[in-house]
């Protein structure tokens, strides 16, 4: 933002930070096609300025793909997020069958109890959608929906954990966010 000569404003205090604000936040070593942010300018940029000078000043492989401004009266964008769709890459390989079977069983699942930071929750209710993908080629994947509520936010690590997989081997990409209308 600097590179590119934005306006950025930023907060009051000892420690003045930009505003800028995540829609939510991604775990830990997993990769994303999917950020939106928002980021309040102390002047009005037209969005299209916008885009070209982050283009401009960006590595290659990071895209802006659209810059849009909204009213600063709007809920706050973590509020919005509904789910996250995910792709996962197995780099071990893996028996297609038996992973589909795996699947099919946590989808069917009434609850699955998990324990995050001493607490138990009910991991099910925030797996939307959980699919496993075979190509030609023979290499299986994954796609999964998880629900990003208030409180409870499902995690591709512990879908994956449910499977009998470990998270750290696994590639997980983050494809889009969904958010409330």
């Amino acid at each position: 933002m600097r590179r590119a000569d934005l306006p950025l404003s930023y907060s009051q205090g000892f420690h003045p930070q930009p505003k800028i604000s995540l829609a939510a936040a991604l775990p830990l070593g997993f990769s994303s096609r999917a950020e939106v942010l928002d980021v309040r300018l102390n002047e009005s940029v037209a969005p299209e300025d916008i885009s070209k000078r982050l283009k401009d000043n960006l590595p290659p492989d990071i895209k802006v793909t659209d810059v849009q401004e909204v009213d600063e009266r709007l809920p706050a964008l973590q509020t919005q997020v509904l789910s996250a769709a995910y792709d996962v890459h197995l780099t071990e390989p893996v028996d297609g069958l038996e992973l589909k079977r795996r699947v099919e069983e946590v989808m069917k699942a009434a609850s699955l109890i998990r324990e995050r930071r001493g607490k138990t929750y009910d991991l099910r209710p925030l797996i939307e959608m959980m699919s496993v993908i075979t190509q030609s080629d023979g290499k299986t994947w994954l796609k999964i929906t998880l629900s990003a509520r208030e409180g409870a936010t499902g995690r591709p690590e512990e879908a994956l954990m449910v499977l009998g997989i470990a998270p750290e081997p696994a590639q997980v990409e983050r494809t889009r966010l969904i958010f409330k209308e």
